[in-house]
């Protein structure tokens, strides 16, 4: 399903630097942007709307129009999208609940997962680009917790890694990403507590040791990601008793060192939720970091309380 914003709702781009300033760099009316993430120029970010990647140039501080992606033989897309570490790629996760390969320019995109039962939610790519990590959800069923999966990038091997190797637990779990070198996987997971929804920061270590608790808070935590030099982690903060990581609510963007988790070095709250922060939006130069907010400039529709 693609999203699109309601009557009086419009969509800002930000971009927040480590030092607390941020800044509006994008807003539009029309579109309904998510889940930026930044190129490995500095250059631009990289958004899904409309089912669609577009590019948003971010040099001269305030971007001007986005660019839509041309790719070819592939479904609309939703916003779970990573580029590959070389550059020149990026991993695409679709509606049709597969995960392709494309190349950045645009062009034909190949589908990496086979058809197996499950939907595949990307989040994650290691340092080598060799292997992804993703949440599978069995045949659609978005009542049954999520697993922590990789497969090799090129649609090679699958491993479940909440069984065996790497256990993160029965507990639903989602937005599994990389550290900069690769020793863990960062998530969020339900696994510490049976209070429904309540999702708290973990890592796992790629061999299988050390799964350890981040932060142990009363709100619903999601989406750790790290800067590329490993300094700085982003999270997402959702209202106690939230389940799942809907969308037009208020929430925070938060960033920490991850020295300390459970010390912000700056918070921004805002209106937004699904598609502010689901992807790791860093900057090259580990300086900035983007996320997206949803306001209503018109009276707040009914629909938008629940």
């Amino acid at each position: 399903m693609i999203r699109t914003l309601q009557s009086g709702q419009r969509c800002e781009v930000w971009i927040a630097s480590v030092n607390g300033e941020s800044a509006v760099v994008y807003a539009t009316d029309h579109m309904l942007l998510e889940a930026p993430n930044w190129t490995l120029a500095g250059t631009a970010l990289v958004l899904n709307g409309d089912g669609k990647l577009w590019t948003l140039d971010v040099t001269g501080g305030s971007g001007g129009e986005p660019t839509e992606v041309p790719f070819t033989g592939i479904p609309d897309l939703n916003n779970d999208h990573v580029l590959d570490p070389d550059g020149t790629g990026i991993f695409l996760s679709a509606n049709d609940g597969h995960i392709y390969r494309a190349l950045l320019e645009g062009g034909p995109a190949t589908r990496i997962t086979g058809d197996d039962g499950a939907f595949h939610f990307l989040h994650g790519v290691s340092p080598d680009g060799a292997q992804l990590a993703y949440v599978a959800i069995e045949a659609g069923d978005f009542t049954q917790p999520g697993r922590l999966m990789t497969i090799a990038s090129d649609g090679g091997a699958v491993a479940r890694l909440d069984a065996g190797r790497l256990d993160v637990g029965s507990g639903h779990c989602d937005g599994p990403e990389y550290s900069p070198h690769g020793q863990w996987i960062y998530l969020n997971t339900e696994s510490f507590t049976s209070v429904p929804g309540h999702a708290q920061l973990a890592r796992i270590q790629t061999d299988g040791s050390g799964f350890e608790r981040l932060l142990e808070s009363d709100t619903v935590d999601w989406f750790p990601h790290l800067s590329p030099d490993g300094r700085y982690a982003t999270y997402i903060r959702f209202p106690s008793g939230t389940e799942g990581h809907p969308a037009d609510l208020p929430v925070a963007v938060v960033l920490v060192s991850t020295e300390d988790w459970t010390t912000p070095l700056h918070t921004w709250p805002l209106f937004g939720g699904q598609g502010t922060l689901n992807v790791n939006s860093w900057s090259p130069d580990s300086e900035r970091f983007a996320f997206v907010a949803y306001p209503f400039t018109a009276p707040f529709p009914d629909s938008a309380k629940d």
